[in-house]
């Protein structure tokens, strides 16, 4: 046995804790109310209107866009944490699919191609800034 094996099972029990609280959206129980085990109080939300939702629409491309620029410089292990993380949250035989979250596993696949095309992108500096030699240019 090396020892990695047991800080290897460590972080996996450790990220399927995480995802397990993330899956049920940190205790949150039907309809978005807050468990009453955590011993808060349930609050009433009000339904967002139509400029809230598009405000949301614009982070969410903000982060989306983001996060591809991210990926796009990230190691090869973080690409396979994410495809990992996106197959934890598909759903498992015997568990009911839910709608949005294999919409929200998709994307993040979707994400991680995307960043995996901005990588092959070889932008050619000379192109976008013109010659850095001024002498170029004569």
């Amino acid at each position: 046995m090396t020892g990695e094996e047991p800080e290897s099972f460590d972080r996996v029990r450790l990220r399927e804790r995480a995802f397990s609280r993330w899956n049920n959206e940190g205790g949150a129980g039907e309809g978005g109310v807050v468990h009453p085990a955590l011993g808060e109080p349930a609050l009433e939300v009000l339904p967002l209107t139509n400029a809230e939702l598009v405000q949301l629409q614009i982070r969410v491309i903000a982060l989306e866009n983001l996060m591809t620029a991210l990926l796009a410089d990230a190691p090869g292990r973080q690409l396979d944490l994410v495809r990992e993380i996106a197959a934890y949250i598909s759903p498992r035989p015997g568990y009911t699919p839910h709608r949005l979250t294999i919409h929200a596993a998709a994307r993040m696949i979707s994400l991680t191609e995307a960043a995996g095309r901005l990588r092959e992108l070889s932008f050619d500096k000379e192109a976008i800034d013109g010659p850095s030699d001024p002498e170029a240019l004569l």
